[in-house]
């Protein structure tokens, strides 16, 4: 009898065994060798999500009875899907994702919580295919209605979507941490605006600047490009929005043609305004120059650094290409928009100043948040109505920006930017990739039925 037993006692432990090995297998830390490289933007990624997402939620109390609107999670999710064996190690190691959609960043009241996974979605399940799931996560927030989530142990939560003004705030991949594109829809942030520590306001700032991008640039970039019916193609906003699918191979893709184009742009730069010998050495001159106005060490090397970082800026203005172009045109009345917004959601009007400078003085100036001299003048003057002129000045360590307009207006690098044209020749490239990665998803049409 007892012999029995045992034998039926082995067969129940074996076949448990044998259905433990038959079970899905998520990507573990290892301890191997990974990219570097990837593991710090990986962080720095997981920085800024956990930043930006409270500043989303933020922005929600604006109530704007005047923008267009989207709606938005109290938490992001990544998943380690789609990435290589090696990869998928760094990513459960920097942020404890892997093949599952995990949350990353969550608001304080959020339901689901970082670092939990998500196994179904208003009862759905979509085992071994998180992109799946997470496009099943975006279509239920774009319904606006409160819809269950259940996290991987079997606990269920109620979800609401918020509604917030148009133009999703994401973060480049971290494969391809310099990726940058502005669109009326969305717009991808370089992850080296990570590096400036950004605080709640900064935080917000950026995420009324995107809305604000959208709002006063919408009409203006939807002129100029925008032919695709949403519905009949390959990629949705919602899509793009949440990484599904192909959207990490195309990031790379698009940023590898963002590079091309910036090269093309800066020839062109160099060859209409002036040579890059001469370009360099202006540079020199207004650092030099600058320089010898200061007695301070310190803050000659700081104004210094500022004043190349804003020309750099300006440089980066125009180079974009595509629909981000046709938005850089209206980055000023962002500015604005953002600027007029912050104090009614109880944060500083002057985070976008300090954003700036703090940016400027590290040097990371790829990105959409320094300032050229044109923009910092045109928002300066908005601040000075509202009596803030010695807060300005405050914020930017001394640095008047009428000193700067005065001092860098007649040098011949201030305004570095290329020519504008609605017809810019850089933008005909053969590469889909070319005229921005949102809009270049977005005209991906669906492979008709049959076809591989």
């Amino acid at each position: 009898m007892w012999e029995r037993l045992a034998k039926v006692g082995g067969a129940a432990v074996l076949a448990l065994l044998l259905g433990a090995c038959a079970g899905p297998k998520y990507t573990v830390d290892d301890g191997r060798k990974v990219n570097e490289e990837l593991l710090t933007q990986l962080r720095n990624f997981g920085d800024g999500e956990r930043v930006i997402r409270p500043a989303i939620a933020r922005s929600a109390a604006l109530k704007d009875k005047d923008c267009d609107k989207q709606w938005e999670l109290p938490f992001s999710v990544e998943s380690s899907e789609s990435y290589e064996e090696d990869d998928r190690v760094a990513w459960v190691r920097a942020l404890g994702v892997d093949e599952r959609p995990t949350v990353v960043a969550a608001t304080a009241d959020s339901p689901v919580k970082p670092g939990q996974r998500i196994d179904a979605v208003d009862g759905t399940r979509k085992e071994r295919d998180a992109a799946a799931l997470l496009a099943l996560l975006a279509e239920k927030r774009d319904r606006g209605r409160p819809f269950a989530v259940t996290i991987v142990g079997g606990q269920q939560v109620m979800v609401q979507p918020f509604e917030v003004c148009r133009g999703y705030t994401r973060f480049a991949p971290a494969s391809t941490p310099m990726l940058q594109d502005y669109h009326w829809l969305m717009s991808y942030h370089p992850l080296e605006l990570v590096n400036a520590r950004p605080t709640d306001d900064e935080a917000l700032w950026m995420v009324l600047w995107t809305q604000g991008l959208s709002e006063e640039g919408g009409a203006r970039m939807k002129t100029w490009h925008y032919t695709t019916s949403i519905a009949s193609t390959l990629f949705t906003v919602a899509s793009i929005a949440s990484g599904v699918g192909g959207a990490v191979q195309a990031a790379k893709a698009a940023a590898q043609a963002a590079a091309s184009v910036a090269q093309s742009a800066a020839a062109k730069v160099a060859t209409d305004m002036i040579k890059q010998k001469l370009i360099d050495q202006a540079r020199s001159y207004a650092i030099d120059r600058l320089r010898s106005n200061l007695t301070d060490t310190a803050d000659k090397l700081v104004r210094a650094q500022v004043v190349d970082s804003m020309q750099r800026a300006a440089a980066n203005r125009g180079a974009l290409a595509g629909v981000a172009r046709i938005g850089a045109t209206v980055f000023d009345r962002a500015d604005g928009w953002a600027f007029e917004r912050m104090a009614k959601l109880g944060a500083s009007p002057l985070a976008g100043f300090s954003l700036h400078q703090k940016l400027a003085e590290n040097g990371l100036a790829a990105n959409a948040f320094v300032f050229d001299n044109e923009r910092l003048t045109m928002l300066n003057k908005l601040a000075n109505a509202k009596g803030m002129e010695d807060q300005v000045v405050a914020v930017l360590k001394g640095i008047r920006p009428e000193e700067l307009d005065a001092e860098l207006g007649g040098m011949p690098l201030a305004s570095v930017q290329a020519p504008f044209s609605y017809d810019d020749p850089s933008d005909t490239s053969s590469n889909p990739f070319a005229r921005g990665l949102i809009d270049a998803m977005l005209d991906m049409p669906v492979e008709p039925k049959g076809k591989k």
